[in-house]
């Protein structure tokens, strides 16, 4: 059996039943082959491979292939550090929560009894529960595109609720998910985030394109001119297949460079516009570190931890939980970003536990810049970094739909009702 990071969606509780299904199918006599995250499965594995031991050009390599005891030794893995406890995320210093919050009243969709929630202004919130108690009925069905019609004069289809109150304070909705940041592979990190814009800009300012005439146009690979006619810019020709998925092959007359040869010849520090795609992030930041407005943008991207990634690389590459990342870091490089609400639904799929470290730095980040951000989540890392949780239950379905418990992770681990409060007594 191969299963690939089944944890997901599941609540600790959930996910005990879970292993314990897995380690009875190989009491039967079967061999199950997991990818998971989840510190819990990994400790319960009789053997462990840790690939690594960086992602992207940096990784491709069995780093550790041993038992749990092994690895615990071994210094080498960043997975063990974190199962022996020798890194951690650590407990943030609490922010102390106000009165001054926002409500939503009446919400009854689905499996919700008629339930009054509040959610605390400039907080990072955690809404959890055990799978189907309502959360994202709640937050994803009633309170999003309740908020979205509200600040933006929108006809979003909500789940039924009878009031929202105070929340004059949003100037902003955001649902920052893990969809792709483009459904072609025209897309890429460089264009989604802004920076090809000022890469463009300086490739038209060089002296040899403006003795050619060359615009900030002739750089982008979507308009005719300074691209490849042949691809179109795309840098691959898509084949269709009779009853299969469409095939990408290079382009041959580009050779995968977009561009053509004229658009080619122009260098800065002695690299074309395709050379510049085809950088990582980190190696952009040390190329461009001179240009504040193109390292600024590459900053956020390495502090969500995607200094891996090429600045030209198609979004249909990208993971879900990459694409989520690169959304978040061009949200961090704006200015001005207060008064706005985030919505976020299970952000650490997909997830190395190093990653969830990175992910919550850039969380507090929105929270300080006075922002509110709403997380619904399992994963207790995150859970017990959040100011304020609201725990929904107490079973799912019909067994679901009410609001169990909400205050501090103190308050929720201390509150005997709440199944996520006795799993946060143990981290």
């Amino acid at each position: 059996y191969v299963l690939d990071e089944p944890s997901i969606g599941l609540h600790p509780r959930d996910n005990k039943r879970l292993i314990q299904t897995l380690q009875s199918l190989k009491d039967i006599g079967n061999t199950v082959i997991v990818v998971e995250h989840d510190l819990n499965t990994i400790e319960s594995a009789d053997q462990i491979i840790d690939m690594g031991p960086k992602a992207g050009a940096n990784g491709g390599e069995v780093v550790f292939s041993g038992t749990l005891k092994q690895i615990l030794s071994n210094k080498k893995t960043l997975t063990g550090e974190y199962l022996s406890g020798k890194k951690y995320i650590p407990l943030p210093d609490y922010r102390t929560v106000t009165f001054d919050h926002f409500t939503i009243q009446g919400a009854q969709g689905n499996n919700l009894k008629n339930i009054d929630v509040s959610f605390p202004y400039d907080r990072l919130i955690a809404v959890t529960g055990v799978s189907g108690s309502g959360k994202s009925s709640l937050i994803n069905q009633t309170l999003y595109p309740a908020l979205s019609n509200l600040v933006n004069l929108g006809v979003k289809d909500t789940l039924p609720f009878t009031n929202l109150l105070r929340a004059d304070r949003v100037e902003r909705v955001i649902n920052v998910d893990q969809k792709p940041i483009g459904k072609t592979p025209r897309s890429n990190p460089a264009t989604y985030t802004g920076i090809f814009t000022h890469i463009r800009d300086l490739f038209a300012q060089i002296r040899e394109a403006k003795l050619r005439g060359y615009k900030l146009g002739r750089f982008s690979f979507n308009v005719k001119g300074g691209r490849c006619e042949k691809c179109q810019g795309a840098g691959i020709i898509k084949i269709e297949m009779n009853f299969l998925p469409d095939v990408y092959v290079n382009c041959e007359d580009c050779n995968g460079k977009r561009y053509n040869i004229e658009t080619l010849q122009i260098e800065y520090k002695g690299l074309n516009i395709a050379d510049v795609l085809a950088l990582s992030v980190d190696e952009a930041r040390i190329f461009f570190k001179n240009i504040f407005s193109i390292k600024k943008r590459l900053d956020t991207l390495h502090d969500v931890g995607l200094g891996y990634i090429k600045l030209g690389q198609q979004a249909t590459t990208l993971s879900g939980g990459e694409a989520q990342r690169i959304k978040l870091s061009t949200e961090l490089s704006k200015n001005n970003t207060k008064n706005t609400v985030y919505f976020l639904d299970e952000p650490t799929t997909g997830l190395h536990v190093d990653d969830i470290q990175m992910l919550m730095s850039v969380l507090q980040k929105l929270v300080n810049e006075g922002n509110t951000v709403i997380v619904i989540e399992h994963n207790l890392d995150v859970v017990k970094c959040a100011d304020w949780i609201i725990d929904l239950g107490p079973e799912g379905g019909e067994g679901g739909g009410e609001l169990v418990a909400e205050g501090t992770v103190l308050e929720i681990a201390k509150n005997k009702k709440s199944t996520t409060g006795q799993f946060l007594k143990k981290v």
